[in-house]
């Protein structure tokens, strides 16, 4: 039996993507669909796309399909070809990176999983398919016009940190499934007020509109396909951008550039900055924001003890294993994300 698994190494893998000759599509789909076997689907996708050398990461669960991926420029229509073959994911819409240079991802991951974003939702309690409406960007810039509109980022607290629609309610959240009942409570008693929904590539959005119609909320609208669908839309139709900084993304450029407003603060020293990396202590890896100073002076580390633990020899690091001494995210901090520069003080 074969092993539909990587066993190359992450700097192998690397270092391959870094010499590839041939240019990347970066894209994004998913779909709520009840998938029989997600096990059986997974596997069938792992062997199909990686005969195309697509790279990317995938959540497979019964629920349906929830992707992020990098497909080689000559393999795009073969994987189109394929992905429409396949009767549960036909016809299903592309989200195109507009600031790619193809590097996002540098192997293929395909997980199954109970949900294909965690949301603490029993979904048995409410309809699912029972949706809000879809809006174009050209819609949902005419939709945030209207008096008294609500618009609701639903994305985490470390990505709209960098950039947002303008007067959005920002949940503090480190992640969706703690975003909810948050949204709930902040839009308690506004029942019958239009309310706008956006998100990354439309996933949580899709989800989140039916949790808000079932409880009552009444005119619930989403961006369709998200920030990403809504840059390209814009850069097309040639529409005003009300998107303003920076659209985190959840592959290797952590970013995609809409525009030049930098709305956050490094990290470490409170300047202005809107890049985000991973602690270079790969035990640690906490998510966080640092300029370029602060880059070049730590190195890339988010604390002096995640810099002595990476100074420390393999037999070293064995031993403080085995003493249960790891340096890792949440060893300071209540997360694997850093706290920003303005919330330092209470951490």
């Amino acid at each position: 039996m074969s092993v539909l698994v990587n066993r190359v190494s992450r700097q192998e893998m690397r270092k391959r993507l870094m010499e590839e000759p041939f240019r990347r599509i970066t894209l994004s789909f998913y779909r709520y669909v009840i998938l029989d076997d997600p096990q059986a689907m997974r596997d069938a996708l792992w062997k199909e796309w990686s005969a195309m050398n697509v790279f990317g990461r995938i959540y497979a669960a019964r629920e349906g399909i929830n992707a992020q991926l990098s497909v080689p420029e000559f393999h795009f229509d073969a994987f189109r070809k394929a992905i429409d073959a396949r009767p549960e994911f036909k016809d299903v819409p592309f989200k195109i990176a507009v600031e790619d240079d193809g590097k996002s991802f540098f192997r293929l991951t395909i997980k199954v999983r109970k949900k294909i974003v965690a949301d603490g939702l029993a979904d048995d309690t409410f309809d699912v398919t029972n949706v809000g409406n879809h809006l174009s960007a050209a819609e949902f810039n005419a939709a945030l016009e209207q008096p008294e509109t609500i618009v609701v980022d639903m994305r985490n607290h470390y990505e709209s940190e960098v950039g947002r629609f303008e007067g959005a309610i920002l949940p503090e959240a480190d992640t969706f499934k703690e975003e909810l009942p948050m949204v709930l409570d902040k839009l308690k008693g506004q029942e019958d007020k239009k309310i706008l929904m956006y998100c990354t590539g439309g996933v949580r959005c899709e989800k989140a509109s039916a949790w808000l119609k079932h409880h009552g909320f009444k005119d619930v609208n989403q961006l369709y396909g998200g920030i990403i669908e809504y840059a390209r839309q814009v850069k097309t139709n040639q529409l005003p951008t009300k998107f303003i900084g920076k659209n985190f993304v959840f592959d290797e450029r952590l970013g995609e550039r809409i525009t030049n407003d930098i709305l956050a603060q490094c990290h470490n020293c409170g300047t202005p900055a809107d890049d985000h990396l991973n602690c270079t202590n790969q035990d640690c890896h906490v998510l966080y924001i640092l300029c370029p100073n602060c880059i070049e002076e730590t190195k890339g580390y988010c604390s002096p003890e995640c810099k002595a633990w990476d100074e420390l020899t393999t037999d070293e690091k064995k031993q403080r294993r085995a003493e249960g001494k790891v340096v890792r995210a949440g060893s300071f901090y209540h997360s694997k994300l850093k706290p920003a520069f303005t919330r330092r003080k209470s951490d």
